[in-house]
């Protein structure tokens, strides 16, 4: 398992999977399935409705024109559903900057182009080849744009099971009423960091932990330090969805 440590914008650095070759392949024929099919029904609903026989037509739109929507579709996909087209969710693994930025549309745009070379006019096997050997299994289009694909856990969002446990404030009484100074995005945040150690309790996990719970700490103003941080980090779960719901 090859990982990446990615330094986010609140400043902690966490390890993630990067997505295999074997991932990257699967989504990828997983959107040219859906995009072949949508292009072969759409296009010959427009051929057949105006009753079009000309041969150069058909070699551009059965010939050209699916490279250039081949290239929109991840463009566009990879832009607004955050960096996953439909193959890439359903495979689990999602495109992030190496950085820990968001990717921008020049970074999007860059990663769709390089398509081109990278799958096109070498059949995919350039993209194999460098994701194969490069360090951050980085294709053409993901170097230009500073780029990689990891894998992502479902679990990184709150489950119904989660708020389920917690019926009312009666039944739970909140001890950090002032968690409410954070924003989801700094909850996603505290549970990633918990799942992941969770599940590789390794030093650098843990170092993860502290630097999460030393930062929260300061933002909300806690003078106590926690002796247990990963309870406390739960704690600041538990009471965050009790009082923001």
């Amino acid at each position: 398992m090859r990982t990446i440590d990615i330094r986010t914008t609140q400043n902690v650095t966490i390890e993630y999977e990067l997505a295999p070759v074997s991932d990257r392949i699967f989504a990828y024929l997983i959107d040219l399935l859906l995009l072949a099919t949508v292009h072969t029904v759409f296009a010959m609903m427009l051929l057949n409705l105006f009753n079009v026989q000309d041969d150069q037509i058909f070699a551009f739109v059965f010939g050209f024109l699916p490279f250039f929507e081949l290239i929109l579709y991840h463009f566009f996909l990879e832009l607004l559903r955050h960096g996953q087209t439909f193959g890439k969710s359903a495979m689990g693994i999602q495109v992030v900057r190496t950085d820990g930025q968001q990717p921008t549309v020049g970074d999007h745009l860059l990663r769709s182009i390089f398509l081109i070379i990278d799958v096109i006019f070498s059949s995919g096997i350039i993209a194999v080849l460098l994701i194969s050997s490069s360090d951050r299994r980085q294709r053409l289009g993901d170097m230009t744009a500073n780029t990689t694909v990891i894998k992502v856990k479902q679990n990184l969002r709150f489950l119904l099971s989660d708020i389920l446990k917690i019926n009312t404030l009666d039944d739970y009484e909140p001890q950090y009423t002032e968690v409410k100074k954070l924003s989801e995005q700094d909850m996603l945040l505290i549970k990633s960091a918990l799942n992941r150690y969770a599940e590789f309790k390794n030093d650098a996990h843990a170092r993860v932990i502290r630097e999460v719970t030393e930062k929260v700490r300061q933002k909300l103003d806690i003078v106590e330090v926690p002796r247990d941080k990963p309870e406390f980090l739960r704690t600041l779960l538990r009471d965050y969805i009790v009082l923001t719901r």
